[in-house]
Protein backbone atom coordinates (compact mmCIF):
# COMPACT_ATOMS: atom_id res chain seq x y z
CA UNK A 1 0.00 0.00 0.00
CA UNK A 2 1.34 3.44 -0.88
CA UNK A 3 0.41 6.52 1.10
CA UNK A 4 1.05 10.01 -0.15
CA UNK A 5 0.97 13.09 2.02
CA UNK A 6 -2.69 14.18 2.12
CA UNK A 7 -1.94 17.59 3.52
CA UNK A 8 0.03 18.55 0.46
CA UNK A 9 -3.15 18.95 -1.54
CA UNK A 10 -4.46 21.41 1.04
CA UNK A 11 -1.23 23.40 0.85
CA UNK A 12 -0.97 23.45 4.65
CA UNK A 13 2.13 21.26 4.96
CA UNK A 14 5.09 20.97 2.62
CA UNK A 15 4.95 17.91 0.40
CA UNK A 16 6.77 14.87 1.74
CA UNK A 17 7.98 11.82 -0.21
CA UNK A 18 5.47 9.02 -0.76
CA UNK A 19 5.46 6.26 1.83
CA UNK A 20 4.83 2.55 1.38
CA UNK A 21 3.48 0.54 4.30
CA UNK A 22 5.76 -2.47 4.02
CA UNK A 23 9.03 -3.74 5.48
CA UNK A 24 12.21 -2.67 3.68
CA UNK A 25 15.42 -3.12 5.67
CA UNK A 26 18.07 -0.51 4.75
CA UNK A 27 21.61 -1.68 4.05
CA UNK A 28 23.87 -1.98 7.08
CA UNK A 29 21.31 -3.55 9.40
CA UNK A 30 19.96 -6.97 10.38
CA UNK A 31 16.88 -7.60 12.45
CA UNK A 32 14.54 -10.20 13.85
CA UNK A 33 11.90 -11.00 16.42
CA UNK A 34 10.46 -13.99 18.26
CA UNK A 35 8.37 -15.15 21.20
CA UNK A 36 10.84 -15.33 24.08
CA UNK A 37 8.21 -16.12 26.69
CA UNK A 38 7.88 -12.73 28.38
CA UNK A 39 4.20 -12.54 27.44
CA UNK A 40 1.94 -15.14 29.01
CA UNK A 41 0.00 -15.22 25.75
CA UNK A 42 2.95 -16.70 23.88
CA UNK A 43 2.87 -13.98 21.22
CA UNK A 44 6.14 -12.50 19.84
CA UNK A 45 7.66 -10.28 22.50
CA UNK A 46 11.33 -9.66 21.68
CA UNK A 47 12.80 -7.65 18.80
CA UNK A 48 16.44 -6.99 18.01
CA UNK A 49 17.98 -4.67 15.42
CA UNK A 50 21.76 -4.70 14.97
CA UNK A 51 24.27 -3.11 12.63
CA UNK A 52 26.38 -5.21 10.28
CA UNK A 53 29.56 -3.10 10.22
CA UNK A 54 30.22 -1.23 13.44
CA UNK A 55 28.40 1.61 15.20
CA UNK A 56 25.69 3.62 13.46
CA UNK A 57 24.91 7.25 14.15
CA UNK A 58 21.93 7.39 16.50
CA UNK A 59 19.47 10.07 17.57
CA UNK A 60 16.52 9.82 19.93
CA UNK A 61 13.46 11.57 21.26
CA UNK A 62 12.14 10.44 24.63
CA UNK A 63 9.06 10.91 26.78
CA UNK A 64 8.90 14.12 28.86
CA UNK A 65 7.18 12.14 31.64
CA UNK A 66 8.91 12.85 34.97
CA UNK A 67 8.69 9.14 35.81
CA UNK A 68 10.49 7.91 32.70
CA UNK A 69 11.01 4.17 32.66
CA UNK A 70 14.31 2.34 33.11
CA UNK A 71 14.88 1.70 29.36
CA UNK A 72 14.57 5.44 28.70
CA UNK A 73 17.11 6.34 31.38
CA UNK A 74 19.49 3.59 30.28
CA UNK A 75 19.34 4.63 26.63
CA UNK A 76 19.95 8.28 27.52
CA UNK A 77 22.99 7.29 29.59
CA UNK A 78 24.38 5.16 26.76
CA UNK A 79 23.94 7.91 24.17
CA UNK A 80 25.71 10.33 26.49
CA UNK A 81 28.55 7.83 26.95
CA UNK A 82 29.09 7.58 23.19
CA UNK A 83 28.91 11.30 22.43
CA UNK A 84 29.50 14.71 23.89
CA UNK A 85 25.80 15.36 24.46
CA UNK A 86 25.00 15.45 28.20
CA UNK A 87 21.24 15.20 27.55
CA UNK A 88 21.49 11.82 25.84
CA UNK A 89 19.83 12.91 22.59
CA UNK A 90 22.37 11.47 20.15
CA UNK A 91 25.43 9.25 19.97
CA UNK A 92 26.42 5.90 18.47
CA UNK A 93 24.78 2.50 18.66
CA UNK A 94 25.16 -1.04 17.35
CA UNK A 95 21.93 -2.60 18.61
CA UNK A 96 18.38 -1.83 19.72
CA UNK A 97 16.70 -4.39 21.97
CA UNK A 98 12.94 -4.32 22.52
CA UNK A 99 11.03 -6.39 25.05
CA UNK A 100 7.23 -6.47 25.12
CA UNK A 101 5.12 -7.58 28.05
CA UNK A 102 6.69 -5.50 30.82
CA UNK A 103 7.30 -1.76 30.60
CA UNK A 104 9.95 -1.90 33.35
CA UNK A 105 8.50 1.36 34.63
CA UNK A 106 7.90 2.23 38.30
CA UNK A 107 10.33 -0.54 39.26
CA UNK A 108 12.89 1.63 41.04
CA UNK A 109 16.57 0.83 41.34
CA UNK A 110 15.88 -2.84 40.68
CA UNK A 111 14.41 -1.94 37.30
CA UNK A 112 17.50 0.07 36.37
CA UNK A 113 19.67 -2.89 37.33
CA UNK A 114 17.50 -5.23 35.26
CA UNK A 115 17.78 -3.01 32.19
CA UNK A 116 21.55 -2.74 32.56
CA UNK A 117 21.70 -6.54 32.83
CA UNK A 118 19.76 -6.88 29.57
CA UNK A 119 22.24 -4.51 27.94
CA UNK A 120 25.04 -6.75 29.12
CA UNK A 121 23.28 -9.80 27.70
CA UNK A 122 22.97 -8.10 24.30
CA UNK A 123 26.59 -6.93 24.36
CA UNK A 124 27.87 -10.41 25.22
CA UNK A 125 25.68 -12.07 22.60
CA UNK A 126 26.65 -9.72 19.77
CA UNK A 127 30.23 -9.00 20.88
CA UNK A 128 29.75 -5.24 21.23
CA UNK A 129 30.13 -2.63 23.96
CA UNK A 130 27.30 -2.26 26.48
CA UNK A 131 27.18 1.49 25.84
CA UNK A 132 26.32 0.77 22.21
CA UNK A 133 23.01 -0.89 23.13
CA UNK A 134 19.75 1.09 23.07
CA UNK A 135 16.66 -0.11 24.90
CA UNK A 136 12.89 -0.27 24.38
CA UNK A 137 10.36 -1.87 26.70
CA UNK A 138 6.58 -1.87 26.56
CA UNK A 139 3.83 -3.54 28.51
CA UNK A 140 2.50 -3.53 32.05
CA UNK A 141 3.80 -0.83 34.39
CA UNK A 142 5.19 -1.93 37.75
CA UNK A 143 6.37 -5.40 36.74
CA UNK A 144 9.96 -6.67 36.57
CA UNK A 145 11.41 -8.21 33.44
CA UNK A 146 12.21 -11.96 33.67
CA UNK A 147 15.95 -11.79 33.07
CA UNK A 148 16.59 -15.46 32.47
CA UNK A 149 13.76 -15.58 29.94
CA UNK A 150 15.26 -12.56 28.19
CA UNK A 151 18.72 -14.15 28.15
CA UNK A 152 17.41 -17.40 26.69
CA UNK A 153 15.43 -15.49 24.07
CA UNK A 154 18.47 -13.48 23.01
CA UNK A 155 20.53 -16.62 22.62
CA UNK A 156 17.91 -17.95 20.21
CA UNK A 157 17.24 -14.66 18.41
CA UNK A 158 20.72 -13.27 17.75
CA UNK A 159 22.03 -16.08 15.49
CA UNK A 160 18.97 -15.82 13.26
CA UNK A 161 19.00 -12.06 12.64
CA UNK A 162 18.33 -11.38 8.98
CA UNK A 163 19.59 -8.65 6.66
CA UNK A 164 16.49 -9.20 4.51
CA UNK A 165 13.16 -7.41 4.70
CA UNK A 166 11.50 -10.26 6.59
CA UNK A 167 13.83 -9.58 9.51
CA UNK A 168 12.47 -6.06 9.90
CA UNK A 169 8.89 -7.31 9.63
CA UNK A 170 9.52 -9.89 12.36
CA UNK A 171 10.91 -7.12 14.57
CA UNK A 172 7.84 -4.96 13.90
CA UNK A 173 5.52 -7.81 14.90
CA UNK A 174 7.44 -8.42 18.13
CA UNK A 175 7.30 -4.70 18.98
CA UNK A 176 3.51 -4.82 19.27
CA UNK A 177 1.43 -5.14 22.43
CA UNK A 178 -2.30 -4.82 21.75
CA UNK A 179 -1.75 -3.26 18.32
CA UNK A 180 -4.10 -5.02 15.94
CA UNK A 181 -2.02 -4.11 12.88
CA UNK A 182 1.75 -4.15 12.42
CA UNK A 183 2.97 -0.61 11.77
CA UNK A 184 5.56 -0.39 8.98
CA UNK A 185 6.61 2.42 6.65
CA UNK A 186 9.36 2.98 4.09
CA UNK A 187 10.43 5.55 1.52
CA UNK A 188 13.38 6.12 -0.79
CA UNK A 189 15.00 9.45 -1.65
CA UNK A 190 18.04 10.43 -3.67
CA UNK A 191 21.07 12.20 -2.22
CA UNK A 192 24.29 13.31 -3.91
CA UNK A 193 27.29 10.98 -3.96
CA UNK A 194 30.93 12.07 -3.97
CA UNK A 195 30.85 12.51 -7.77
CA UNK A 196 27.72 14.65 -7.70
CA UNK A 197 25.48 11.90 -9.04
CA UNK A 198 22.31 10.83 -7.29
CA UNK A 199 22.41 7.81 -4.99
CA UNK A 200 19.31 6.12 -3.51
CA UNK A 201 18.87 6.25 0.25
CA UNK A 202 16.27 4.18 2.09
CA UNK A 203 14.45 5.30 5.24
CA UNK A 204 12.23 2.72 6.98
CA UNK A 205 10.43 2.64 10.28
CA UNK A 206 8.52 0.33 12.59
CA UNK A 207 6.37 1.35 15.53
CA UNK A 208 4.18 0.29 18.38
CA UNK A 209 1.39 2.66 19.41
CA UNK A 210 -1.74 1.92 21.44
CA UNK A 211 -3.25 3.10 24.71
CA UNK A 212 -2.36 6.26 26.68
CA UNK A 213 -2.25 8.30 23.47
CA UNK A 214 -1.33 11.93 24.02
CA UNK A 215 1.06 14.54 22.57
CA UNK A 216 4.77 13.87 22.84
CA UNK A 217 4.77 10.55 21.05
CA UNK A 218 1.61 8.92 22.29
CA UNK A 219 2.75 5.69 23.97
CA UNK A 220 4.93 5.30 20.95
CA UNK A 221 7.94 3.08 20.52
CA UNK A 222 9.56 3.43 17.13
CA UNK A 223 12.79 2.53 15.37
CA UNK A 224 13.63 4.35 12.14
CA UNK A 225 16.56 3.06 10.07
CA UNK A 226 18.41 4.60 7.15
CA UNK A 227 21.53 3.77 5.16
CA UNK A 228 22.43 7.46 4.84
CA UNK A 229 25.74 8.77 6.18
CA UNK A 230 25.09 11.48 8.74
CA UNK A 231 26.67 12.62 12.01
CA UNK A 232 24.69 11.95 15.21
CA UNK A 233 24.10 15.62 16.03
CA UNK A 234 22.92 16.35 12.49
CA UNK A 235 20.66 13.31 12.63
CA UNK A 236 19.08 14.61 15.85
CA UNK A 237 18.54 18.03 14.26
CA UNK A 238 16.47 16.26 11.59
CA UNK A 239 14.55 14.01 13.97
CA UNK A 240 13.49 16.59 16.56
CA UNK A 241 11.45 18.88 14.27
CA UNK A 242 9.99 15.85 12.50
CA UNK A 243 8.81 14.46 15.85
CA UNK A 244 7.41 17.86 16.84
CA UNK A 245 5.25 17.94 13.71
CA UNK A 246 4.10 14.31 13.85
CA UNK A 247 4.24 12.24 17.03
CA UNK A 248 3.88 15.35 19.20
CA UNK A 249 0.64 16.23 17.37
CA UNK A 250 -1.23 12.99 18.13
CA UNK A 251 -3.75 12.86 20.95
CA UNK A 252 -6.60 10.52 21.80
CA UNK A 253 -7.10 9.92 25.51
CA UNK A 254 -4.96 12.54 27.27
CA UNK A 255 -2.20 10.43 28.87
CA UNK A 256 1.56 10.59 28.27
CA UNK A 257 3.46 7.34 28.71
CA UNK A 258 6.57 6.59 30.76
CA UNK A 259 8.29 4.73 27.92
CA UNK A 260 7.82 6.82 24.75
CA UNK A 261 10.93 6.53 22.60
CA UNK A 262 11.89 7.06 18.99
CA UNK A 263 15.31 6.02 17.70
CA UNK A 264 16.78 6.89 14.32
CA UNK A 265 19.90 4.97 13.28
CA UNK A 266 22.00 5.76 10.20
CA UNK A 267 24.35 3.00 9.05
CA UNK A 268 26.24 4.96 6.37
CA UNK A 269 26.04 1.97 4.02
CA UNK A 270 24.64 3.87 1.02
CA UNK A 271 26.78 5.38 -1.72
CA UNK A 272 25.63 8.90 -0.84
CA UNK A 273 28.14 11.34 0.59
CA UNK A 274 27.83 12.49 4.24
CA UNK A 275 24.87 14.74 4.91
CA UNK A 276 25.89 18.22 6.05
CA UNK A 277 23.69 20.32 8.33
CA UNK A 278 21.74 22.97 6.45
CA UNK A 279 22.37 21.40 3.04
CA UNK A 280 19.84 20.39 0.42
CA UNK A 281 20.61 16.75 1.23
CA UNK A 282 19.79 17.42 4.89
CA UNK A 283 16.43 18.87 3.89
CA UNK A 284 15.72 15.83 1.69
CA UNK A 285 16.67 13.32 4.39
CA UNK A 286 14.73 15.30 7.00
CA UNK A 287 11.62 15.19 4.80
CA UNK A 288 11.99 11.42 4.44
CA UNK A 289 12.28 10.96 8.21
CA UNK A 290 9.23 13.16 8.71
CA UNK A 291 7.25 11.24 6.11
CA UNK A 292 7.95 7.98 7.98
CA UNK A 293 7.18 9.61 11.34
CA UNK A 294 3.93 11.07 10.04
CA UNK A 295 2.68 7.78 8.65
CA UNK A 296 3.52 5.85 11.82
CA UNK A 297 1.97 8.52 14.04
CA UNK A 298 -1.22 8.67 11.98
CA UNK A 299 -1.45 4.87 12.07
CA UNK A 300 -1.94 5.00 15.85
CA UNK A 301 -5.01 7.21 15.44
CA UNK A 302 -6.70 5.53 12.51
CA UNK A 303 -10.21 4.27 13.13
CA UNK A 304 -9.50 0.93 11.49
CA UNK A 305 -6.80 0.06 14.03
CA UNK A 306 -9.35 -2.08 15.82
CA UNK A 307 -7.02 -2.98 18.69
CA UNK A 308 -7.30 0.64 19.77
CA UNK A 309 -11.10 0.54 19.73
CA UNK A 310 -11.48 3.96 18.22
CA UNK A 311 -14.40 4.88 16.03
CA UNK A 312 -16.21 7.97 14.89
CA UNK A 313 -19.25 6.76 12.97
CA UNK A 314 -22.73 6.02 14.24
CA UNK A 315 -23.18 2.54 15.61
CA UNK A 316 -26.72 1.12 15.32
CA UNK A 317 -28.49 0.43 18.57
CA UNK A 318 -26.36 2.77 20.68
CA UNK A 319 -27.91 5.62 22.60
CA UNK A 320 -27.17 9.01 21.14
CA UNK A 321 -26.44 10.62 24.50
CA UNK A 322 -22.66 10.59 24.95
CA UNK A 323 -20.11 12.41 27.02
CA UNK A 324 -18.67 13.98 23.91
CA UNK A 325 -21.21 16.39 22.52
CA UNK A 326 -19.39 16.22 19.20
CA UNK A 327 -20.59 12.65 18.75
CA UNK A 328 -24.12 13.95 18.41
CA UNK A 329 -22.88 16.15 15.57
CA UNK A 330 -20.93 13.60 13.60
CA UNK A 331 -18.99 11.39 16.05
CA UNK A 332 -15.93 13.58 16.46
CA UNK A 333 -13.03 11.96 14.59
CA UNK A 334 -10.68 14.65 13.35
CA UNK A 335 -7.83 12.83 11.64
CA UNK A 336 -5.83 14.62 10.52
CA UNK A 337 -6.61 18.20 11.47
CA UNK A 338 -4.94 20.63 9.12
CA UNK A 339 -4.66 24.32 9.74
CA UNK A 340 -3.10 27.53 8.58
CA UNK A 341 -3.20 31.22 9.30
CA UNK A 342 -1.32 31.11 12.61
CA UNK A 343 1.59 33.41 13.37
CA UNK A 344 3.86 30.39 13.77
CA UNK A 345 3.80 26.60 13.55
CA UNK A 346 4.07 26.16 17.36
CA UNK A 347 1.02 28.39 17.85
CA UNK A 348 -1.01 26.35 15.42
CA UNK A 349 0.26 23.12 16.96
CA UNK A 350 -1.20 24.15 20.30
CA UNK A 351 -4.53 24.91 18.65
CA UNK A 352 -4.59 21.57 16.88
CA UNK A 353 -3.73 19.63 20.02
CA UNK A 354 -6.22 21.70 21.99
CA UNK A 355 -8.99 20.27 19.86
CA UNK A 356 -7.73 16.75 20.35
CA UNK A 357 -6.70 16.45 23.99
CA UNK A 358 -10.14 16.11 25.54
CA UNK A 359 -13.12 14.15 24.25
CA UNK A 360 -15.42 17.15 24.63
CA UNK A 361 -13.21 19.10 22.27
CA UNK A 362 -12.80 16.40 19.66
CA UNK A 363 -15.88 17.34 17.75
CA UNK A 364 -16.97 18.97 14.55
CA UNK A 365 -18.57 22.33 14.08
CA UNK A 366 -19.41 25.09 16.57
CA UNK A 367 -18.45 23.28 19.79
CA UNK A 368 -14.88 22.92 18.55
CA UNK A 369 -14.46 26.70 18.48
CA UNK A 370 -14.80 26.73 22.26
CA UNK A 371 -11.53 24.75 22.43
CA UNK A 372 -9.78 27.14 20.06
CA UNK A 373 -10.80 30.16 22.09
CA UNK A 374 -9.55 28.52 25.27
CA UNK A 375 -6.06 27.83 23.96
CA UNK A 376 -3.32 30.12 25.25
CA UNK A 377 0.29 30.14 24.03
CA UNK A 378 3.65 29.86 25.70
CA UNK A 379 7.16 29.92 24.30
CA UNK A 380 7.90 26.73 22.33
CA UNK A 381 11.22 24.96 22.84
CA UNK A 382 11.13 23.63 19.27
CA UNK A 383 11.60 27.09 17.78
CA UNK A 384 9.27 29.68 16.32
CA UNK A 385 7.68 32.77 17.80
CA UNK A 386 4.94 32.49 20.35
CA UNK A 387 3.04 35.27 22.04
CA UNK A 388 1.87 35.67 25.63
CA UNK A 389 -1.42 34.06 26.54
CA UNK A 390 -3.30 37.36 26.90
CA UNK A 391 -2.01 38.82 23.63
CA UNK A 392 -2.84 35.63 21.78
CA UNK A 393 -6.38 35.76 23.05
CA UNK A 394 -6.78 39.41 22.12
CA UNK A 395 -5.98 38.49 18.52
CA UNK A 396 -8.67 35.80 18.36
CA UNK A 397 -11.47 37.20 16.21
CA UNK A 398 -14.40 34.97 15.19
CA UNK A 399 -14.63 36.81 11.89
CA UNK A 400 -11.10 35.65 10.99
CA UNK A 401 -11.80 31.97 11.52
CA UNK A 402 -12.34 29.84 8.41
CA UNK A 403 -12.94 26.09 8.36
CA UNK A 404 -12.21 25.96 4.62
CA UNK A 405 -11.53 28.62 1.99
CA UNK A 406 -14.62 30.84 1.73
CA UNK A 407 -16.54 29.02 4.47
CA UNK A 408 -16.98 30.53 7.91
CA UNK A 409 -17.77 28.68 11.13
CA UNK A 410 -20.07 27.17 12.21
CA UNK A 411 -20.39 24.23 9.86
CA UNK A 412 -23.82 23.11 8.74
CA UNK A 413 -24.98 20.29 10.98
CA UNK A 414 -26.22 17.99 8.21
CA UNK A 415 -23.09 18.48 6.12
CA UNK A 416 -20.85 17.83 9.11
CA UNK A 417 -22.73 14.64 9.99
CA UNK A 418 -22.43 13.35 6.43
CA UNK A 419 -18.73 14.19 6.25
CA UNK A 420 -18.02 12.35 9.49
CA UNK A 421 -19.18 9.08 7.95
CA UNK A 422 -15.89 8.87 6.01
CA UNK A 423 -13.15 6.56 7.36
CA UNK A 424 -10.92 9.60 7.80
CA UNK A 425 -12.02 13.20 8.13
CA UNK A 426 -9.94 16.28 7.40
CA UNK A 427 -10.92 19.54 9.04
CA UNK A 428 -9.07 22.47 7.49
CA UNK A 429 -8.96 25.53 9.73
CA UNK A 430 -7.64 29.02 9.02
CA UNK A 431 -7.04 31.24 12.09
CA UNK A 432 -6.59 34.30 9.90
CA UNK A 433 -3.60 35.56 11.92
CA UNK A 434 -0.53 34.79 9.80
CA UNK A 435 1.18 32.29 7.50
CA UNK A 436 2.04 29.49 9.96
CA UNK A 437 0.62 26.06 9.17
CA UNK A 438 0.58 22.53 10.57
CA UNK A 439 -1.59 19.53 11.39
CA UNK A 440 -2.54 17.21 14.23
CA UNK A 441 -4.10 13.75 14.55
CA UNK A 442 -6.75 12.26 16.80
CA UNK A 443 -9.81 10.05 16.94
CA UNK A 444 -12.93 9.37 18.96
CA UNK A 445 -13.12 6.57 21.51
CA UNK A 446 -15.49 3.69 22.13
CA UNK A 447 -16.44 2.09 25.41
CA UNK A 448 -14.28 -0.91 24.49
CA UNK A 449 -11.20 1.32 24.42
CA UNK A 450 -11.84 2.35 28.02
CA UNK A 451 -12.48 -1.24 29.11
CA UNK A 452 -9.33 -2.58 27.45
CA UNK A 453 -7.06 0.08 28.92
CA UNK A 454 -8.52 -0.34 32.40
CA UNK A 455 -8.00 -4.12 32.29
CA UNK A 456 -4.81 -4.02 30.24
CA UNK A 457 -2.47 -6.99 30.09
CA UNK A 458 -0.41 -8.28 27.19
Amino acid sequence: MTATHPAAAEGSVSALPAVERRAVLPAGFRAGGLAAGIKASGRPDMALVATTAGPAAAAAVFTPNAFAAAPVRTSQANLTATSSDPRGRFGWAEAVISTSGSANAATGVAGDTDQATIGRFVAETLGIAEANVLHLSTGIIGTRLPLEVVRAGLERLAPGLSAEDDGLEAAAIALRTTDSVTKLATTTVELDDVDGRKAPVTVSGIAKGVGMIHPRMATMLSVVLTDATVAPDVLWSLLRPAAARTWDQLSVDGDTSTNDTVFVLASGASAARPVVAGSEDAATLGAAIEAIARDLAAAAGRRWRRGQHADHRRRPGRRRRRRCAGRRAGRGLVQPRQGRGARSRPELGQDRRGRGQRPARRCAGPRGIRALGARGHRACRHGGASRPRSAAHRDRRPRRLRWRPGRTAPLRRAAARAAMEAPEVILALDLGLGCGHGEAFGCDLTETYVIENSEYTT
